[in-house]
């Protein structure tokens, strides 16, 4: 795996080569990564795996014709053959008319900012193990739990690094820890199974495994003997960790991409209430630490935190280059780009802002309803907005969390979800995209 100091290197010379080849315009990314796992079942040492990979991408263009190759051999040799390929390839290819690199003149310049996103460490296995081993002992000590899916523990770091033809190189680099544990409670036919896990940048910042654990064991056992709910209309609470989900689909129907294909259930939603009033979703790709920031966006372009909603209202589509010449706009900072294919757009470090009243409080208001703590399928259409999702969690009853329940179905439809949505005042900054408690008025519920 090439350095951090390395990797621009590269990528700048490799655009040079295109040019001599040919090229009216190109870029290149690389990308890095070196990782250690080690998993633990039943107290026993299960696996540990060490990966190191990387690869380089080149994306040639003549005219408005393109094409691009990547390879995982980094030789000279067989860059230049990528190159020749490339090229070769470019000339035969359609004409796009939006297709191109960022516009010059908004290229990111300057320092780079300094994000803390790797902390210099290196994932030493033993302390692994014993992160894995911790983590599922204290899970298999909780009352209840009868069985282990195992405990791990995982450290490494990755690179990348991008350059283009007008005059854009740059790379950053991050280091990442997890810890997690997944156990079984119960017996014969009354098995439940939970999990939990925790990631952070900095090893100073993980949780300790056994808290993990603890919290897998404990979530495992409060979802025995599940009970029966009957059908019928009524107030959803989401957890948090799966309450994100909902950001998820947001964001799926707002970039670029969806726009321009017209794919999206809020094709015709910017500048309008999508919210409640007072509800705001940001997006902070600058965080300190943040599990996705990043200096520079995937085609070379500043980054800055973003208002997505702001009073409820969707003030912006996310865009990438041509997907923001395609709708006659300017690109805003949100490419993202991955070795196998060419620019999107997307979200970082997301989240909605937290709102005024505790969780027990936006509980407590609710005389029947279900949290749900597990979400399953993908039943939501994105053309329509329609959500059909299977779950399971617990039995909300006169403002109280009660009896676990499993195999029901949630519906509604996306658009009044986001409007009836109300945040509790619980926001923790624990994933690349973060929820309060969310509670949403008004879906179907029908019962396992």
């Amino acid at each position: 795996m090439l350095s951090l100091s390395d990797a621009p290197a590269r990528v700048s010379d490799l655009v040079d080569q295109a040019k001599k080849a040919g090229a009216d315009a190109a870029d290149a990314l690389y990308s890095g990564g070196a990782s250690t796992e080690v998993q633990i079942r039943l107290g026993e040492l299960a696996d540990v795996e060490r990966s190191e990979g990387e690869e380089i991408r080149l994306r040639l263009f003549v005219g408005k014709r393109s094409a691009s190759v990547s390879s995982s051999d980094l030789s000279d040799v067989a860059l230049a053959v990528l190159v020749e390929r490339a090229a070769a390839m470019a000339r035969e290819a359609p004409e796009d008319a939006y297709a191109g690199l960022a516009p010059e003149d908004r290229l990111f310049s300057g320092e780079v900012p300094e994000l803390e996103t790797d902390d210099g460490g290196q994932a030493d296995p033993q302390l692994l193990r014993d992160r894995a081993l911790a983590a599922e002992d204290a899970a298999r000590g909780v009352e209840g739990v009868t069985n282990s899916e195992g405990g791990g523990a995982s450290g490494g770091r990755s690179i990348m690094a991008l350059a283009t033809s007008h005059g854009f190189c740059g790379g950053h680099s991050a280091t990442s820890y997890g810890v997690s544990a997944s156990v079984i409670a119960g017996t014969s036919d009354g098995m439940e199974r939970d999990y939990a896990y925790r990631t952070a940048r900095h090893q100073a910042d993980l949780e300790d495994a056994e808290s993990i654990g603890r919290r897998a064991g404990e979530r495992a056992v409060a979802r025995l003997n599940p009970a029966k709910l009957e059908s019928g209309t009524m107030p959803i609470v989401f957890d948090p960790r799966v309450g994100s989900s909902l950001l998820g689909h947001l964001i799926g129907a707002i970039t670029g991409s969806s726009i321009t294909r017209g794919t999206s259930f809020l094709r015709d939603g910017l500048e309008q209430q999508i919210f409640a009033d007072g509800i705001a979703v940001r997006d902070d790709p600058l965080r300190c630490r943040g599990l996705r920031s990043r200096p520079f966006d995937g085609e070379g372009l500043p980054v800055a935190p973003t208002a997505i909603i702001e009073n409820g209202v969707l003030t912006q589509w996310l865009l990438d280059s041509a997907s923001a010449r395609q709708l006659g706009l300017e690109p805003t900072g949100h490419a993202k780009r991955g070795i196998g294919g060419p620019p999107g757009a997307g979200a970082t470090n997301l989240y909605l802002e937290a709102g005024e009243q505790s969780r027990d409080a936006l509980i407590g208001g609710i005389e029947r309803g279900v949290l749900v703590t597990e979400l399953i399928g993908q039943g939501v259409n994105p053309v329509t907005g329609d959500y059909s999702r299977g779950a399971s969690g617990f039995l909300i009853e006169g403002g109280e969390i009660g009896a676990a329940i499993s195999e029901i179905t949630i519906a509604g439809n996306l658009k009044d979800m986001y409007r009836t949505l109300t945040p509790a005042s619980d926001l923790e900054f624990i994933r690349g995209t973060n929820v309060p408690t969310l509670r949403v008025d008004g879906m179907m519920v029908a019962g396992g």
